[in-house]
């Protein structure tokens, strides 16, 4: 039987802290400074944090062990499960040769990479996002720019900070109906409150996404059409989160978005789109010529010639057809009420042997986290597997093409399915020793000052986890206790919690990973990383003030119950 100490280390929560700082740390360093691939510094962080819980709070061997084995099935099912169907999927397309009449139709649209950046990854993803999320908006958007010409090392940059805006009210607003559920809040009122936040970023995020593909000129040329959609997409959000459903909110902003994306191609047309297009195909010719290894990491991406066709009706309703399919197959399995009790009804609760029963939390209370959900038809991932086999019996593909395009990436994969079962096993083994939870106490120390410092923990969390729903789930009732004891708004923090880890999720590990593997930069997370955490950085610092703001002059914008 295991209780975590929340300062076991002369009683003091500061030392502690530092301590448990330290597996963190340990990711920082060994993927930004030194420059380790992905699951090299995954595998050391797991380490230090085993060694910090046996070895500082005094946590049983055992427990430790048996902690980081139930992280690494997490990370394997579900998280890699959604990953591995998701590129399968994508695959399919590229074996049957109909991706590249989808990368015709999205030329259609525009051929401007600064506008196919604004379309794929932040409406497309926004909506990918809203119904699957854990990582599938990331890997499928991935690849997607990659096949309209994206260079590797851009594309996965876009993706990332791209998905920073829907990922509070993803998976069908799930990170939010966690933390109402621990906290005893109406998650409808957590969602009414990150509705006067997100929008906020989400506004200027297709601003940012022009600046990363084409530089001070892009914005420049494109900024009408950026603030259109990021305007469109941040007031949908408001709206929806506030007055129509929380549930659906991502799901009305980037169908507004990308409705006004191609409403406003109609009548106007960006200068310079020729230019940004020729400095995009130099970029990857250089790139395609360059040393950059791709295939000894296990590059997951096949990318097909451009070919001259014609598209007719038929040939673009065959591109769209395996993306129109996820979003039905999604929206049925999330909207229709029937059918999400009927999945959900056949999750499996294991509890985890030799570990569930044996750890209590700080609270003296039996922790939750030790019994494993395997959600094994519920799951994005096995959706996306669904939809791969109709995909790959509508395009004709024999059983023997379908089944070895799934086994090569299976083993292209084998670095990023390592990488990310090890950040799950470190996120439970700091989870269950106390870890995480003594940072946050730390934190949530600062009285008053905690409004201006509380989405650093939402931040903290998903770095490490990976999930906004798991952040939620290690730090909404210490936001809500926090703000109590300061004698703050507690739905505010908690939702400040939520909006924290929007910005965490790109430089997570686990995303990361996703993001490298789907463009076939395996081995190269710590340049992606060196190149978005300013991005994190910087939003974080603006959420941090803008929350603190909430709590104090600009109190008149939080709703009330």
């Amino acid at each position: 039987m295991y209780t975590p100490d929340l300062a076991p280390l002369a009683g003091s929560l500061t030392l502690t802290s530092i301590v448990a700082l330290l597996p963190l740390l340990t990711i920082f360093l060994t993927l930004g400074v030194l420059r380790w691939k992905a699951h090299w510094a995954g595998l050391a962080a797991l380490v230090v944090a085993m060694l910090v819980a046996a070895v500082a709070y005094g946590m049983p061997v055992d427990l430790v062990a048996l902690s980081a084995t139930e992280g690494l099935a997490f990370g394997l099912f579900p998280i890699m499960w959604i990953v591995l169907n998701a590129i399968w999927l994508y695959e399919l397309t590229v074996r049957s040769g109909r991706f590249e009449d989808l990368r015709l139709v999205i030329d259609a649209i525009s051929d401007d990479p600064r506008v196919q950046a604004i379309i794929i990854a932040f409406c497309f993803g926004g909506l990918l996002e809203a119904l699957a999320g854990f990582g599938a908006p990331v890997a499928i958007t991935g690849v997607m720019l990659m096949a309209v010409g994206f260079t590797a090392m851009r594309a996965a940059t876009v993706v990332l900070l791209a998905n920073t805006a829907p990922v509070a009210f993803g998976a069908i607003a799930i990170p939010i109906i966690t933390a109402g559920n621990l906290t005893g809040i109406p998650y409808q009122h957590i969602g009414a409150i990150i509705g006067h936040q997100a929008p906020f970023f989400a506004a200027v995020v297709p601003l940012f996404l022009v600046f990363l593909v084409d530089g001070k000129r892009g914005v420049k040329q494109l900024w009408p059409l950026a603030l259109v959609v990021g305007l469109t997409f941040a007031i949908s959000q408001f709206v929806s989160s506030n007055f129509i459903s929380v549930e659906l909110t991502d799901i009305i902003a980037s169908l507004a978005g990308l409705a006004a994306a191609v409403i406003m191609l109609q009548f106007w047309t960006p200068q310079g789109g020729k230019d940004a297009l020729e400095k995009m195909r130099g970029e990857r010719e250089t790139e395609q010529a360059g040393p950059v290894d791709t295939g000894s990491a296990g590059g997951a991406v096949a990318t097909t010639a451009r070919t001259d066709v014609r598209l007719t009706p038929g040939r673009v309703l065959m591109a769209l057809f395996p993306y129109l399919l996820v979003i039905a197959i999604f929206s049925a399995s999330k909207l229709i009420p029937v059918l999400s009790s009927a999945l959900a009804a056949t999750d499996i609760k294991i509890p985890w042997p030799g570990l569930d029963g044996h750890v209590f939390t700080a609270d003296g209370e039996l922790a939750g986290s030790t019994v494993y959900a395997f959600q094994w038809l519920s799951s994005p991932g096995t959706l996306l597997l669904i939809t791969g086999i109709i995909v790959a019996i509508v395009y004709r593909l024999s059983l023997r093409d379908a089944a070895d395009v799934y086994l090569t990436n299976l083993v292209k994969l084998r670095y990023s399915i390592l990488t990310v079962a090890s950040v799950l096993a470190l996120a439970y083994v700091m989870n269950l020793s106390g870890q995480t939870i003594t940072i946050g106490t730390w934190i949530a120390g600062t009285g008053a000052a905690f409004a201006f410092l509380s989405p650093i923990l939402g931040w903290l969390g998903t770095a490490v986890t990976g999930s906004d729903t798991s952040a939620n789930a290690l730090f909404a009732t210490l936001q809500q206790t926090a703000a109590e004891k300061a004698g703050l708004d507690p739905a505010l923090l908690v939702a400040a919690n939520t909006s924290g880890g929007v910005v965490g999720k790109m430089i997570s590990p686990q995303n990361l990973t996703i993001a490298a593997t789907a463009v076939g930069l395996l081995g190269q997370e710590s340049a992606i990383f060196r190149k978005v955490i300013w991005w994190s950085l910087g939003m974080l610092a603006g959420l941090c003030l803008l929350v603190g703001l909430q709590s104090t002059v600009l109190s008149w914008m939080i709703p009330t119950l």
